[in-house]
Formats: structure tokens, C-alpha cells, sequence
């Protein structure tokens, strides 16, 4: 009987971690105020996100395993790619809070230009220490220009739904 890899499946669930805090943090949110915005028609169901993102998370994660194996660790070549992806995470996992916490998706729109960034830049450095890796963050980057041009049209439809500061300390 073989050894379970303990290191693939750590690293393949840890992204999974913040996804699934967020969605549990966005639930309310999603179910009052993403609910009364405007939506364009071609936005995926709210029951496909969790799904995808679980998905995408354990691809990306299991990337990153094959980066830390093949590329030696954070002492090896390795080291920058898995920087720039625990980056990518960090800033992927804080777009929840901004969006859905705070209601900002402008604010959103420009920390998701951040994670866009900085999964192109994973992808392009993870294919350097393996191919594999590499092609495993394509998915992923797909699915943020949607989540991308979907965070850019609520914006964009809702600008006048978000109260102003002003009006919020007027009352």
C-alpha cells in the first residue's frame, strides 16, 4: 500500500481554506444586497461559484505542489513563484471582504486587477520550474477575466446604489 502524499493534498486544500471562509462570510450578503443589485444576464447562477471555485482553488493548489516538489522548496528556484502565488491567494481571498464586506465594488475592481496580475505572473513563473504547473493556473485566470468584466459591469450598473459617506454620517 502506498504513502499518502501529505504535502499534495496540504497544499491542494489550503486555498480552499479562505474560499470556503469567504463564501460562509458572503452568504448574507449574497443573499440581501448582491441579490438587489444589477446583474448582467450572462453571469454564471450564484449555485456555480462555489463549484468553480473549489475547482480552481485545487488546481491551483496542487500546482503549487508540484512547484514546492520540483523547483526545491522556498530554498530552491521555487522560492519567487511561490511568493508571487501565496501573494495571488492572499489577494484573491481579500476580495470577498471588499465586495461583499464593505459593498465596494469599485474598490473591488481595483484589487482584482492586483489578483489578475499576480495569477498571470504565477502562471508564467510556475511554468518555468513545471510545465504542468504552469497550464494548471490557465483555468483559473479565465474564470478572474470573467469574475473581472462581471465585478466591472455591477460597478458600472450600480454606481448610484452605494450610499455616499455623506449621506451616511446625514443620518
Amino acid at each position: 500500500m502506498s504513502q499518502m502524499n501529505w504535502p499534495a493534498i496540504g497544499c491542494t486544500i489550503l486555498p480552499n481554506v479562505g474560499g470556503v471562509a469567504g463564501g460562509i462570510f458572503a452568504r448574507k450578503s449574497v443573499e440581501n444586497w448582491y441579490a438587489t443589485l444589477k446583474k448582467p444576464e450572462w453571469r454564471p447562477p450564484n449555485a456555480a461559484f462555489g463549484p468553480v471555485w473549489t475547482s480552481l482553488y485545487s488546481s491551483m493548489g496542487y500546482a503549487s505542489y508540484l512547484v514546492y516538489r520540483d523547483g526545491d522548496g522556498f530554498n530552491g528556484p521555487a522560492r519567487l513563484p511561490l511568493i508571487v502565488y501565496g501573494s495571488n491567494v492572499l489577494l484573491n481571498w481579500a476580495w470577498t471582504p471588499i465586495f461583499f464586506g464593505a459593498k465596494d465594488p469599485q474598490l473591488a475592481l481595483a484589487e482584482i486587477q492586483l489578483v489578475n496580475l499576480t495569477a498571470l505572473g504565477t502562471g508564467y513563473l510556475f511554468y518555468k520550474i513545471n510545465p504542468i504547473a504552469g497550464y494548471l493556473i490557465i483555468p483559473y485566470c479565465l474564470w478572474l477575466g470573467l469574475a473581472t468584466a462581471l465585478n466591472y459591469v455591477i460597478w458600472r450598473d450600480n454606481k448610484d446604489s452605494k450610499p455616499k459617506i455623506t449621506e451616511v454620517k446625514e443620518k
